[in-house]
């Protein structure tokens, strides 16, 4: 792929503004940037969790331009990068059941396409850049100020120096969107860093679904992922977010993902993490309003050389909310699952109900598998529970399985399946074969 335009290695304020110029922002966007960048120079790598060593921020190219332009046309996509897509489905995947599609290779978006029986109805689905220059009051109202802060820690600092490409989502009240939206990110080039911007905006009683793959190729150099999700859930609205990430294991995946829920809404995270040399994702829900629900279901599987440090956040700030955690955690070869549980119910939440459960199954004698939950309750009038369990494939399960005609392997897949079969039921029907292939591979 012919690059037009790229910046050097390192992250310094000539880096931040070529970025900004080059997507012609306002103002106010290019200030921000410059802030989170002196934000960033101020915090530390993280101290706790695996551990960064390895990951050289000076080395990483922060923005890398390829030669297209975003089409609404599939056919009109460059060659190269079609030939990128179609190997993933994308194009069939669209064809067959999915509402809209958004495709980011690199910094850039490449196509984005949304069926015009909603974008009738009011539904902006739109590359993020596009919105800022669209939608620039929406944007600058909600982008990085009441939900992820550009000062929350340091790869979130960095996102919003170097931030490009990504998603802007709007469902206007009460408008039930039937099918899910998608976006898929590659990221083809060696030494390379992505971090696109999902921003989703689920007005009063409205409902949607929202699904995103990732992946890129193998190389010798670090590339690192440091994207940012932040959704706001409305009174009574509906918001599901699905994540199917399947990075190679030279990448670095340091996501941050947040929403907000009002009364009565309800948030729900789907999400399952295969590939990276080491991953550290943490969805949060905030439930604000009296009745905000959220559920967690997520599945992580660590070869090996994989660090796969994941869990959930709930922030219970009002009465009668609700919250479920579901995790699977596959180690396997010697890699590391760590699951990290965090629930808060303040003061005020009462009649609020949490549970969290964390299973983790073990595949030879040198993986680890780490359960480490965090409750912090000020409120009597609660219900909040957490179970946690690891095992291992019994030889007996085997010895079983295989009596009725099946290969060892055969028998150690089907047990893998069941063990994830919460997460796959959830998947649209195309992405729980993708799962299920994935586990196969693995």
């Amino acid at each position: 792929m012919k690059y037009i335009f790229q910046t050097k290695q390192g992250l310094d304020k000539e880096v931040v503004k070529a970025i900004s110029d080059r997507k012609c922002e306002p103002d106010w966007v290019k200030e921000k940037r410059l802030e989170a960048l002196d934000f960033f120079k101020k915090r530390d790598l993280p101290k706790w969790g695996p551990d960064l060593k390895e990951l050289d921020l000076n080395k990483i190219v922060y923005y890398a331009e390829p030669d297209l332009k975003e089409t609404r046309s599939w056919d009109e996509v460059p060659e190269e990068i079609r030939r990128t897509f179609e190997h993933l489905g994308i194009p069939q995947a669209e064809q067959k059941v999915l509402a809209g599609v958004g495709a980011q290779y690199e910094s850039l978006m490449a196509y984005h396409n949304l069926k015009q029986e909603w974008e009738k109805q009011g539904v902006i689905f739109e590359n993020f850049d596009v919105a800022i220059q669209k939608h620039a009051d929406l944007v600058k109202e909600y982008f990085m100020t009441k939900c992820v802060g550009i000062n929350d820690h340091k790869f979130a600092s960095l996102h919003g120096a170097v931030f490009s490409g990504g998603t802007f989502i709007y469902v206007p009240k009460d408008l039930k969107v039937t099918m899910p939206l998608q976006a898929y990110f590659r990221m083809n080039a060696q030494g390379l860093g992505q971090f696109e911007h999902t921003l989703i905006i689920i007005d009063e009683g409205a409902e949607a679904q929202y699904i995103e793959g990732c992946s890129a190729p193998l190389y010798d150099e670090a590339n690192l992922h440091a994207g940012c999700v932040e959704i706001f859930v409305k009174e009574g609205a509906k918001m599901r977010y699905t994540s199917i990430e399947n990075w190679s294991k030279n990448v670095f995946n340091l996501n941050t993902k947040k929403a907000i829920v009002e009364e009565g809404g309800r948030m729900e995270w789907v999400n399952s993490n295969f590939g990276s040399g080491v991953t550290m994702l943490y969805p949060s829900s905030v439930l604000v309003g009296k009745g905000a629900t959220t559920e967690f279901l997520s599945v992580a599987h660590a070869n090996k050389g994989q660090i796969q440090d994941t869990g959930a956040k709930v922030f219970h700030l009002a009465p009668e909310t609700g919250s479920l955690i579901i995790s699977k955690s596959i180690a396997k070869n010697g890699g590391n699952t760590t699951f990290r549980g965090e629930v808060k119910i303040k003061k005020g939440a009462k009649n609020s109900v949490s549970k969290v459960v964390c299973n983790s199954l073990m595949m030879g004698d040198d993986s680890v598998a780490n359960t480490i939950p965090s409750a912090e309750i000020h409120e009597r009038d609660i219900d909040f529970a957490h179970e946690a369990t690891i095992g291992r494939i019994g030889p007996e399960q085997l010895f079983y399985l295989q009596s009725k005609g099946l290969s060892e392997q055969q028998a150690t897949q089907l047990i893998v399946s069941g063990f994830i079969e919460p997460v796959i039921k959830e998947l649209p029907l195309e992405y729980a074969v993708e799962l299920n292939r994935l586990i196969e591979i693995e």
